[in-house]
């Protein structure tokens, strides 16, 4: 279960203002040496930063929650029939979805928790006394709070590294206003600045917060608390992305350039890549958080694993059981008709705001385990077997055995979704070993796990998309790198190429945010997302690499018992098999008894992939896939901001 649950005081406010985290003397009533020469007050500030992460529009419902990484080649934002503005790329700066008259959204909240660690940093460093004199190992008090300044080091440069991922450029603002009064009228700068200091932060918060094991407190073996192998993680993360391609205000018509001319430069962050991965790669604790199971990797999340080494992931952004985070709903297959009567789900909606692009099924490997994992082809239903067939019971009775037809028996099952309905399916209600009752699950939103240092450490090795090779490999073999990755998939080994890279990345992380982000980086969305398109209309006709697809599917269930269930005795099927989806199959299957057949790709209103139905983007614009791959900063903080914010590209606040 999960031990310490910082978003769970949804009450704390500003750092210095009055919270209770802890059974001890509220900061409020004491001043800054006071708070940041005792553990339990400065830890008491830290939960201030935590508390951000938990805020309506803020991770708990927005940016955890399909709002941002969308759209891609393998991922669709499903919300508003799949025509939301953000989804699009045609993100109105005064959207009220994203933002409020009161500023409370992803702008404002990732920038007061970035004031509230500048708060946290020069506190402890001005009145820590001997924080960074001291031997720690002779001093348990120092240990902490050389712990707690290197926790507020990552997360500065956490928030800071997401705002660059959505906003580009943004104010570099590393001072508190307590030490720069000017800093609220801090102008919009060259994300390369912020860059910088990031990899200089990172590196500190390395050296100050020791390996999980060796963390103070409750922070020991906790994946909801960075230690040295996430601050090495985000730190090859980063560099990656410094040495990779974006779009700038002067040249976003013509595509992305290089956010680093010097190709020496660029050498030298995929050297430190190399290093950094280096460090995790060849630790032995480290290492063994590479899962055997790929599977396993979300089981465990969804169970509440917060065990550091029993989990792939470094850090995640941690939830309240119950009480805040809507990770799961937003992020599953459809659930909503199965109340009652699926595991563990006995309230709550299911948003599944996130399809996966039907494409991709044909794109992994046979015998590929990540694609089964990745998406599901079904909606759960819970009823009397209305919802498969309102009007022929006999043919419920065929697909059915063993339910009482005659006297309209509820019972569990898999309802097969349209090609344009295939939901995100990592993260699953029957996988969790808590009782779901509402929207807010508590499921915890990982933000890096092992696989990917793996993918990193092979893409430097080869130079990363300028094929800047390091200079340096620290003993890690790039190719062996990649090939672990797809050896637990049960995939094919295949040679280390850039290309290879690119397409591993979408088979390992789809439905978890990283995909947009990669494209932008490699400077390839727009060519990605027009080519995705193309695929798209192909697929829905049939033609080329999908002339043998064909519209009708037959399906075959399972009776599973009630090992899916919320309670003993309903009785459950799931999908267990199918005729007709891949292009080796045509026709029907040989033996019909028992299969339900449907079509797939058409229903009363219309082709399910056509153009005007399953937007990537809006194709009358085009031009927008390399400006507005980028969030416009929202009109109420750019109105607020005397004059240091402005938005750049096209953007017109109003359309």
């Amino acid at each position: 279960m999960k031990t310490l649950k910082y978003i769970t005081f949804a009450a704390v406010a500003l750092v210095l203002t009055g919270c209770n985290f802890f059974d001890s003397q509220s900061p409020s009533a004491m001043d800054a040496a006071t708070v940041f020469s005792n553990v339990n007050s400065t830890e008491q500030a830290i939960a201030g930063i935590y508390e951000q992460f938990g805020q309506d529009k803020s991770y708990r419902n927005r940016l955890a929650c399909g709002y941002q990484g969308m759209n891609t080649d393998v991922e669709h934002g499903s919300k508003n029939s799949g025509r939301a503005d953000w989804n699009i790329y045609n993100l109105n700066p005064a959207n009220g979805d994203l933002s409020t008259a009161n500023g409370k959204d992803p702008w404002g909240y990732l920038n007061s928790a970035i004031e509230r660690c500048n708060n946290v940093i020069e506190g402890i460093e001005e009145y820590g006394d001997t924080v960074l004199n001291t031997d720690e190992k002779k001093n348990e008090t120092v240990k902490k709070m050389r712990y707690l300044l290197g926790e507020a080091y990552f997360l500065r440069s956490f928030c800071y590294f997401q705002m660059v991922q959505l906003w580009g450029d943004v104010p570099a603002r590393f001072v508190s206003i307590s030490k720069d009064e000017e800093g609220l009228k801090t102008k919009k700068s060259d994300r390369t600045n912020v860059l910088k200091q990031i990899r200089i932060d990172l590196k500190k918060a390395a050296e100050l917060m020791p390996w999980s094991s060796q963390c103070p407190g409750t922070a020991a073996n906790y994946t909801g608390r960075p230690s040295k192998g996430a601050a090495y993680a985000l730190l090859a993360r980063v560099d990656l992305a410094y040495a990779g391609k974006g779009v700038r205000p002067d040249s976003w018509k013509n595509g992305p350039v290089f956010l680093v001319e010097d190709a020496n430069l660029r050498q030298e962050l995929n050297t430190e890549v190399m290093w950094a991965c280096a460090q995790i790669i060849n630790n032995g604790n480290e290492s063994s958080k590479f899962q055997v199971n790929y599977e396993d990797i979300f089981k465990k999340i969804c169970a509440d694993e917060t065990n550091y080494y029993n989990s792939e992931v470094f850090w995640e952004i941690a939830f309240a059981d119950g009480n805040r985070g809507q990770v799961l709903q937003y992020n599953c297959t459809k659930m909503d008709k199965a109340l009652g009567g699926l595991k563990n789900n006995e309230g709550g909606s299911s948003n599944s705001s996130v399809t996966i692009v039907p494409t991709l099924y044909y794109d992994f490997e046979d015998g590929d385990v990540r694609r089964d994992v990745t998406m599901a082809r079904y909606i759960w239903v819970y009823d009397d077997g209305s919802e498969f067939n309102s009007s022929d019971r006999d043919k419920i009775k065929n697909v059915f055995p063993g339910v009482d037809v005659d006297n309209h028996e509820k019972f569990l099952y898999q309802k097969p979704s349209n090609v344009g309905d295939w939901f995100a399916n990592k993260y699953r209600v029957e996988w969790m070993t808590r009782n779901r009752t509402g929207n807010d699950d508590g499921i915890n939103f990982p933000i890096i796990r092992y696989a990917d240092v793996l993918l990193m450490a092979a893409e430097a090795s080869i130079g990363g998309i300028g094929g800047d090779v390091p200079t340096n490999m620290y003993g890690i073999n790039g190719a062996q790198c990649f090939n672990m990755v797809r050896t637990r998939a049960h995939a094919s080994t295949k040679e280390l190429t850039m290309a290879n890279i690119q397409e591993e990345r979408k088979f390992e992380f789809t439905g978890e945010y990283i995909r947009k982000y990669d494209l932008m980086r490699w400077g390839i969305l727009k060519e990605t997302l027009e080519n995705a398109h193309e695929r798209l209309e192909k697929m829905n006709k049939h033609e080329g690499d999908y002339a043998d697809l064909q519209d009708t599917v037959y399906i075959k269930f399972k009776n599973v018992g009630d090992i899916y269930s919320f309670a003993a005795g309903i009785k459950g099927f799931v999908i267990d098999s199918t005729f007709g989806l891949t292009k080796k199959e045509k026709g029907e299957p040989a033996y019909k008894t028992g299969w339900a057949k449907g079509n797939i790709y058409e229903s009363s209103s219309g082709r399910h992939l056509a153009p005007d139905n399953y937007m990537l983007f809006d194709r009358e614009y085009p031009e927008r896939l390399n400006g507005r791959q980028l969030w416009p900063i929202f009109s109420v903080n750019v109105g607020q901001s005397e004059g240091a914010l402005w938005n750049d590209y096209d953007y017109v606040s109003g359309e």
